[in-house]
């Protein structure tokens, strides 16, 4: 007979309120995934003051991904192996060491090596805390309690750019990572002083482990190099022009023979460091689909828009940031409603219209112009952020139903690589599509500037006389030309990732209708 899918034995709140433990737990994962998105836009100041190039930099940024992608899909068996309490206080003490070491490195290495260490205290975070969240609450409170993991995982990366672009701003590069220090500090006491080890989670441990600690070294070896090849691959592969470098195929090469390989030697392993054999519950593999496009979405245009703001209306990063505040501000409004419509009703009637409000968000997108006020960019992302809770809040909510609660921890990791790795691929294809874009329009665009296009011809003479008495009257007028082409090929690339970005939503949006989805606040078949 099947464990219960929930029990008050396992929660984490012990004598004090659940929704105090919700509130302590959710500050470091908070401090990580904001940390994640703020570190983007020192890159230039970063580069300056270490004096290496911008290219050197961005290392900065692939060394966290790669440990972060490493750590979080084998942060469910840590979690069980080490004890779950303890297991965070560990991430939470390396994440702000690492921070510490980050904000007073003397040059790019310790810099980048400090990262490292900041990323593997970092995967641990948002993992065991969904656990915890999936094990103290039944599964009727859950949308409200996955509510406030929705806040840390959708307003963190919104907010990032607005912080980091503050902070290098008006102080120093340093400060992006010496934030962490006291945030850091406080949290540990915290977790340390109110979150309980339940005893059923030790007895359960003991029972997993009673013959002894067995580390599956092989399956940690392909995870390390099947996701780390993979990271890098995505997050190295444009500004190495793809496969046209023998670094990204060999890359490339060694990720796909590792996480084939991976799949295999895990499903038949006795105690695999990642139950793959989660994936067999359907609602659970399509929640694990469903929350890669949605990080795709939420990482890929929090990256876009700032990005076609500064490159194509020319925004400050501070003034890029506040683009997205609206969006932030929306997302917490709504957020109480996604969790408590999500323990009411049967969450595919929200994540089918959150998909397509999604859809209908980037093609409104699509038909922004480089002559958009601030305001029009505000309320864009505005309108696709109060969506964001309606996808985040119920596939949190509803990915546990059926399971065990022996199997949270494992399946929370796998929630947050999927969510990680679709973030990955949204930004990467974006980059992409982008570059490619770029290229094609800039392409398209100067076919018609010649002296057989009368348009043409008449634009120079007007421009010759405007710039009559300002240097040359022929080089003058096709510079600002060319500027002009190039900005508005830059904007229309821009506008095809978006349209792209609506096409896979709507790709994927049917999928919702195959889940085998009640109400979160039933009971699921087969769950007891």
């Amino acid at each position: 007979m099947a464990a219960p899918a929930w029990s008050p034995s396992r929660s984490a709140a012990g004598k004090y309120s659940p929704w105090l433990i919700v509130a302590i737990i959710s500050i470091p994962t908070f401090m990580e995934v904001l940390d994640t998105s703020i570190a983007n836009v020192a890159l230039d100041h970063i580069s300056g003051g270490l004096s290496i190039t911008t290219d050197q930099a961005t290392w900065v940024l692939t060394s966290y991904l790669v440990a972060n992608a490493i750590v979080i899909p084998i942060s469910g068996w840590l979690s069980d192996a080490i004890g779950r309490k303890r297991y965070f206080l560990l991430s939470i003490a390396l994440f702000t060491l690492a921070s510490l070491l980050c904000g007073l490195a003397p040059n790019i290495g310790t810099l980048v090596v400090a990262r490292v260490l900041q990323g593997i205290g970092g995967g641990g975070l948002a993992p065991v805390e969904q656990s915890i969240l999936a094990d103290t609450f039944p599964p009727r409170q859950r949308g409200m309690a996955f509510a406030a993991f929705a806040i840390v995982v959708v307003v963190g990366p919104v907010l990032g750019p607005t912080l980091g672009g503050y902070i290098v701003e008006y102080s120093s590069w340093h400060w992006v990572f010496l934030i962490n220090v006291p945030v850091g500090i406080l949290a540990w006491f915290l977790v340390e002083t109110f979150v309980d080890e339940p005893e059923q989670v030790k007895k359960d441990r003991d029972e997993r482990f009673k013959d002894g600690l067995h580390i599956d070294y092989i399956g940690v070896a392909l995870v390390a190099l099947g996701l780390g090849f993979l990271e890098l691959t995505f997050d190295r592969g444009e500004r190495e022009d793809w496969f046209a470098s023998g670094f990204i195929v060999m890359s490339a090469i060694i990720a796909a023979v590792s996480l084939v390989s991976l799949v295999i030697w895990e499903l038949n392993h006795k105690d695999p460091v990642i139950d793959l054999k989660l994936l067999k519950n359907r609602n659970f593999a399509l929640t694990i689909g469903v929350m890669g496009v949605t990080g795709m979405i939420l990482f890929g245009t929090t990256q876009l828009i700032p990005q076609m703001l500064q490159q194509v209306l020319g925004y400050s990063s501070l003034d890029a940031g506040l683009a997205l505040t609206a969006g932030g501000l929306a997302t917490l409004v709504m957020v109480p409603f996604a969790g408590r419509l999500s323990g009411l009703i049967d969450v595919r009637l929200l994540l089918f219209p959150a998909l397509l409000v999604q859809a209908f968000a980037l093609w409104n997108m699509s038909h922004l112009t480089a002559d958009i006020a601030f305001s029009d960019a505000a309320f864009a992302r505005l309108f696709q952020a109060a969506a964001l809770p309606f996808l985040f809040v119920p596939i949190n909510a509803i990915a546990y139903v059926g399971l065990k609660q022996t199997q949270t921890s494992q399946a929370s990791s796998l929630l947050n690589v999927s969510r990680n790795l679709g973030g990955t691929i949204g930004i990467c294809f974006a980059q992409t599509q982008l570059a490619g874009g770029l290229q094609r329009h800039q392409s398209e665009l100067t076919q018609t500037l010649n002296p057989l296009d009368p348009s043409y011809n008449d634009w120079m003479a007007k421009a010759g006389q405007a710039f009559g008495g300002q240097g040359d009257p022929t080089t003058t007028p096709l510079a600002v030309l060319y500027s002009q082409m190039q900005r508005q090929a830059t904007m229309l690339a821009f506008l095809d990732v978006f349209r792209a970005m609506m096409v896979v939503v709507l790709v994927v949006a049917p999928l919702v209708l195959f889940m085998r989805s009640g109400k979160t606040g039933s009971a699921p078949p087969g769950a007891h």
